[in-house]
């Protein structure tokens, strides 16, 4: 599946996300929603909480498999409460929003402050070319420029990124572990000593107590089950969001609605869905107004996508599981050139 250019939707009016913020701002919907955020956090609170009961009284046992299973949606949870504090969505300071955010990130052993750095660029160019990270990944090409670069063992990576997309998506959770330590001793992150001083707590602790309650063989596979799930979670959280979405190319000039919608993908469903994803699911509205509480989002979907309609702007929205299906033919199509030279 090829993704339609950005230049297919005119006439282009700067004054259009004026006008759609207006009528967000009129239904409320840039209210904070303490309520929400603080039965959100009790809640993850004791379900973390219950996985660690259910850690203790197990001991040593193969059923801890499915502790470490639980605990990879704890951990994907308690993420998307760090992306919400990240966005300044809890609270109207920013000073509040951080002490979240830097709690949640030692909890999960991420680095709250390197996420953060990488996440704000992305937000300002989603699916540009040469300015968002999340198109900066080596083992997987998102454009035909970056597709046709790959040399070596990438290079056949890029040829099959579609059928290595899922089992890639295993190594996330340490991939982050990786750039939070390697953010931590390049020092490009703000409060270098807080993040070292929570990732060491975080990384200490978590290792201690496996080994110290589990058998080496069970400890093992626990990390693995574990981690892995975790991975997986957050990617399938992030991938349908834009992947297969038109990119922008370098001296594209596109105005902010345009940017964020059509290079946006939402995906369909109810109250489970969005809870399962995080509310990462409205990704158009959260791109466009990414200080929006959470719980607004769905609110505000109707009213974004009646102005897209009004302004002749393509709005993109797709079922969960056919979400994954366009990824993945996005994917294949940008190696189908590199697997013709092959042949």
């Amino acid at each position: 599946m090829t993704a339609p250019p950005l230049a297919a939707d005119k006439p282009r009016n700067r004054s259009d996300f004026a006008q759609l913020s207006r009528r967000i701002r009129a239904a409320g919907l840039f209210d904070r929603r303490p309520l929400y955020y603080t039965f959100k956090i009790a809640f993850n609170m004791l379900m973390l909480g219950a996985a660690c009961v259910g850690f203790a009284l197990l001991g040593d046992s193969w059923w801890q498999l499915f502790i470490a299973a639980g605990l990879a949606v704890v951990f994907a949870q308690l993420a998307f409460v760090g992306h919400d504090a990240g966005h300044k969505q809890i609270f109207r300071s920013s000073r509040a929003n951080d002490i979240v955010g830097y709690l949640h990130g030692g909890l999960i052993g991420m680095s709250y402050g390197s996420w953060l750095r990488n996440h704000n660029a992305h937000h300002a160019n989603p699916n540009h070319e040469e300015h968002d990270p999340d198109l900066d990944i080596p083992a997987l090409a998102f454009t035909d420029k970056q597709a046709r670069a790959k040399q070596g063992v990438k290079r056949w990576m890029a040829k099959n990124q579609a059928y290595l997309f899922f089992p890639l998506l295993l190594l996330e959770g340490i991939a982050l572990r990786v750039t939070a330590v390697q953010a931590i001793l390049k020092g490009t992150v703000k409060l270098r000593k807080l993040e070292a001083a929570l990732l060491a707590l975080h990384i200490g602790g978590y290792f201690t107590v496996v080994f110290l309650v589990l058998s080496p063989p069970i400890a093992v596979l626990f990390i693995v089950v574990h981690q892995c799930l975790w991975g997986v979670y957050l990617g399938c959280s992030f991938a349908p969001n834009h992947k297969g979405m038109p990119t922008m190319k370098p001296g594209e000039k596109v105005d902010f609605l345009r940017k964020q919608v059509l290079t946006s993908r939402n995906v369909r469903g109810g109250r489970v869905v969005d809870w399962v994803l995080g509310g990462l699911n409205y990704q158009i509205e959260h791109h466009l107004f990414p200080t929006m509480p959470r719980p607004n989002l769905r609110r505000a979907q109707p009213i974004v996508q009646q102005f897209c309609q009004e302004k002749g702007v393509s709005y993109s929205q797709t079922g969960w599981l056919r979400s994954y299906r366009y990824v993945l033919e996005y994917l294949h199509s940008l190696g189908a050139p590199l697997r013709g030279q092959a042949a």
